[in-house]
């Protein structure tokens, strides 16, 4: 009487391993080979405004404060205190709401009023407000 045959339940791996081992030195070798793409970047027209020059807050060595306007014709500065600067920013921002303001501190001013003046712009609500640096001599 012959015996039953068992469903062999076993698979074997060594062909699919095969398989993978010639994929990846396939493409091992064609890496190198393929060009990266070009990107094509989208373009955007000119601006029909030129941009808006930032009003800048200059803080100097001895912690007084200096609101410089500039435009593309002029140039103005004038010392303010903390409450001068507060009632310029209001009527700033009432003309112009999305005007950018830029903190120039000398590198000798503490930071403490560097943030000082950041909490005032904060109260103000102006929303672009930047640190003015200078780059680095190479």
């Amino acid at each position: 009487m012959p015996r039953p045959r068992r469903a062999m339940s076993e698979i074997n791996v060594v062909p699919y391993i095969d398989v993978m081992l010639v994929l990846l030195v396939i493409f091992m070798i064609t890496a190198p080979l393929v060009n990266p793409g070009v990107i094509d970047l989208p373009s955007v027209g000119k601006s029909s405004q030129p941009p808006e020059l930032p009003l800048e807050v200059v803080i100097k060595a001895d912690a007084s404060l200096v609101l410089r306007e500039r435009s593309k014709t002029a140039s103005s500065e004038r010392a303010v205190s903390t409450a001068e600067l507060v009632a310029a920013l209001q009527q700033k921002q009432k003309a112009r709401p999305d005007q950018a303001v830029v903190i120039a501190a000398d590198k000798n001013v503490r930071y403490e009023e560097v943030l000082k003046v950041m909490d005032e712009l904060q109260k103000q609500n102006v929303r672009r407000v930047g640190l003015m640096v200078r780059p680095a001599a190479r």
